[in-house]
């Protein structure tokens, strides 16, 4: 016996978005309508809210400063950048408080190197 288009079998072709729509819901079919039941208020999550996700501070300048060890974008250790993915949020709020003062003294250095030296005075 050979094979045969859907069509021909009998069965109704269903619309592409409808066939795939329980792989976009957990795996099931009929699964995208279930819908769960509300939960009592005393079930929702107890104290503050979550505070959203840190960032990365980095501004891909990616150079990293021989004299400090510090990147001239970002102001972080390649330790600190290295790790970044795998720090947690407060730990990341750490590195983030320790990053103004190294900018500070990275622009600090750059303003004495970008001073031209004396040169010989005109009379």
């Amino acid at each position: 016996m050979g094979r045969r288009r859907p069509s021909q079998r009998g069965v109704q072709a269903q619309p592409a978005a409808a066939h795939r729509a329980h792989r976009r819901a957990g795996g099931r079919r009929g699964a995208a309508a279930v819908t769960a039941p509300p939960l009592p208020a005393s079930a929702e999550a107890p104290g503050p809210a979550p505070q959203t996700p840190v960032g990365s501070p980095c501004t891909g300048v990616c150079t990293m400063d021989a004299a400090t060890g510090w990147c001239l974008g970002c102001a972080r250790t390649i330790d600190e950048i290295a790790a970044w993915s795998r720090l947690d949020d407060e730990a990341k709020r750490a590195v983030w408080r320790l990053l103004a003062p190294r900018q500070q003294q990275l622009q600090a250095a750059q303003a004495v190197v970008s001073v031209p030296p004396p040169g010989p005075e005109r009379r």
